[in-house]
């Protein structure tokens, strides 16, 4: 059973995708989603309809970005690369990571408003080897921050965008940020929370700036506010409407529904939170 804990509703947004992991807003409004075998899904999120739109042929999807003219950047596990889809389906590699530190299981990507996409590299669970890249418009990467060694997971903006946030989803599992200094180069490594029991996975800020945290375990969806409260926005202990939710994203026309992907069934889920989405990055990249 799955609850919100302000009364509102939990339901399926969308249905027959392909254990999708990521998802994102669209600049058209549609909703945008990955499936296990490279599978690109576009979802009307008034009619709840999912169709594919492209096909990565390497394997699995991760997170994904969006930019200006709507092309998604996708990590994909296949070839450890972040791949670009265009509109019309066209697949390209757009960054296998640095000439002499390639990324290593990359797992999600965010733009600034430059248009540089922070990629993490998660490594292997539980060998402490992630990374985070960042990728110049155009391709080229350098990595980031090397500290960020326990499978650095989801990762947003922050609202000044002097942030980047980070799901880290081992040892300890916790939400850190990165100052982003004048010159573009990482900084101090603050702990925003500690989440005990549990393994982060992705990450979305409202308007308000409460950061929402999705959990791959439990299946839970947390809330944290500005001053640093921790709610339990939506969990389900049967594990179906909500199972192993990794990345979420506010969609819709005004960004007022907040959409999980399900790694561990074939749907996207959507909440009724009552909060607006602080507005994405959507650079023109080129």
């Amino acid at each position: 059973m799955a609850m919100l804990t302000n009364g509102n509703d939990v339901s399926v947004l969308a249905d027959g995708l392909d254990h999708p992991e990521g998802v994102v807003r669209g600049r058209d409004g549609f909703v945008y989603a990955g499936g296990e075998t490279g599978q690109i899904y576009r979802i009307d999120i008034d009619r709840g309809r999912a169709d594919q739109v492209a096909q990565v042929p390497n394997g699995f999807i991760l997170g994904m970005a969006i930019d200006a003219d709507n092309n998604i950047y996708a990590c994909e596990t296949g070839s450890h690369s972040v791949v670009r889809i265009t509109q019309g389906g066209i697949v390209s590699t757009y960054s296998r990571g640095a000439p002499d530190d390639p990324l290593y299981f990359p797992n999600y990507p965010a733009f600034d408003s430059q248009g540089n996409l922070y990629v993490s590299a998660s490594g292997d669970w539980n060998a402490d080897n992630g990374k985070v890249f960042k990728i110049k418009p155009g391709g080229d990467a350098e990595v980031w921050s090397d500290k960020l060694k326990e499978f650095p997971n989801g990762l947003c903006m922050g609202p000044d965008e002097n942030h980047l946030y980070v799901a880290m989803s081992l040892n300890p599992p916790r939400i850190v940020r990165v100052s982003i200094q004048g010159d573009g180069s990482a900084g101090e490594i603050e702990t925003v929370v500690e989440l005990p029991k549990t393994v982060p996975d992705g990450l979305a800020f409202d308007i308000d700036g409460n950061l929402y945290i999705s959990c791959y375990r439990p299946d839970r969806i947390y809330r944290l506010s500005p001053t640093g409260n921790l709610e339990v926005l939506a969990e389900d202990y049967e594990g179906t409407l909500i199972a192993a939710p990794t990345n979420v994203a506010f969609c819709g026309r005004n960004r007022d529904v907040l959409v999980s992907a399900n790694l561990g069934r074939w749907h996207l889920t959507r909440y009724e939170a009552g909060a607006r989405g602080m507005r994405l990055h959507y650079p023109r990249v080129g």
